[in-house]
C-alpha cells in the first residue's frame, strides 16, 4: 500500500509524525504537508502564489504556506510517483466532530483526496497525548482495507478518545452530531492602540445523541463517520422548485 500523509497542524506536529512512524511499518508513506499549522483551513486552495517545497533528509516534504488541500493537491499530482493507493490526514490535535467537520484541514485533505479519486481516510485524537492509540486504530482501519476494499466513495472521518489503546472499549459507526452556534469574539489591543479580535472557542454540543460521533467518544469508542463530497440537498430540490414558482421569480424569464 502507498500512502499519502498529510495534516493542517503542520509537518512537525507529533500527531503526524507519530502516524508516520506506525505506518511506515506496513506500508509505503510519503509525507506532504504544512509547514506551519493551518488549523482551520477547510478546503482552501492557493492559486493567487506559487507554492514553495522543503524536502527533510527522511523524505518528507514541507509546503511553505501551503493549504492541507494545497498539500494533498501536490502530492498526488506530483510530488508522489508512484500516484498513492490511498490519502490518510491525521493525527490531529483534537476531535474533528460534529460540525467541527465544515472547517477542519484535517477533514479537507482527505476530501481533496477523495476529490482526486482515491480512497481516504481523516484521523484526529480527542486529545493531545495517546497519539500511539490513534495511530494504532489507523493501522488496523487500513489493514483491514486492504483484506476487504470499502467501495462507499466516502471518506471515513474517525475520532479516537485521548485513552490508552486497552481502555478503547471498540469501534461504532456514527453520524455527525452538533454545535451550538459558536458567538464568542475576544477583543484585545496591540502596543499602537489598535483592536485585535481573536475568534472564540466552538459552540457547546448541541445534537449528541447516542448515534453521533460525540456520544461515541465521550463513551470510550472510536467513531467512524462515512462523509461524502456531494453537498446537494436533494430532498429539498422540489420543494425549491415550487418556491421559485410561488414566489414569482420564474416571472422574470
Amino acid at each position: 500500500m502507498r500512502i499519502l500523509l498529510s495534516n493542517d497542524d503542520g509537518i512537525h506536529a507529533p500527531g503526524i509524525q507519530t502516524l508516520a512512524k506506525a505506518l511506515r511499518e506496513i506500508a509505503e508513506v510519503q509525507v506532504v504537508a504544512p509547514d506551519r499549522n493551518r488549523s482551520g483551513a477547510s478546503n482552501s486552495l492557493t492559486l493567487e502564489t506559487p507554492l514553495r517545497t522543503f524536502s527533510y533528509p527522511n523524505g518528507d516534504i514541507a509546503v511553505q504556506m501551503g493549504t492541507p488541500t494545497d498539500c494533498v493537491f501536490l502530492g498526488v499530482n506530483t510530488l508522489m510517483r508512484p500516484k498513492p493507493d490511498i490519502v490518510v490526514s491525521g493525527i490531529n490535535a483534537g476531535p474533528n466532530l460534529g460540525d467541527d467537520v465544515i472547517y477542519s484541514g484535517t477533514v479537507a485533505a482527505a476530501m481533496e483526496g477523495r476529490h482526486l479519486g482515491l480512497p481516504a481516510l481523516a484521523v484526529s485524537l480527542d486529545g493531545q497525548h495517546h497519539y500511539e492509540t490513534a495511530a494504532a486504530v489507523t493501522c488496523a482501519i487500513l489493514q483491514g482495507l486492504q483484506r476487504e476494499p470499502l467501495r462507499t466513495g466516502r471518506i471515513l472521518n474517525i475520532n479516537v478518545p485521548d485513552l490508552p489503546l486497552d481502555q478503547i472499549k471498540g469501534i461504532r459507526v456514527t453520524r455527525c452530531g452538533s454545535r451550538h452556534p459558536a458567538d464568542k469574539v475576544i477583543p484585545q489591543e496591540d502596543p499602537r492602540g489598535n483592536t485585535l479580535y481573536w475568534i472564540g472557542p466552538p459552540g457547546d454540543k448541541h445534537d449528541a445523541g447516542p448515534d453521533t460521533d460525540f456520544a461515541a467518544v465521550d463513551e470510550g469508542y472510536v467513531s467512524v463517520t462515512a462523509l461524502h463530497v456531494d453537498l446537494t440537498a436533494h430532498q429539498a430540490q422540489d420543494v425549491v422548485a415550487g418556491w421559485l414558482t410561488k414566489a414569482g421569480v420564474e416571472s422574470l424569464w
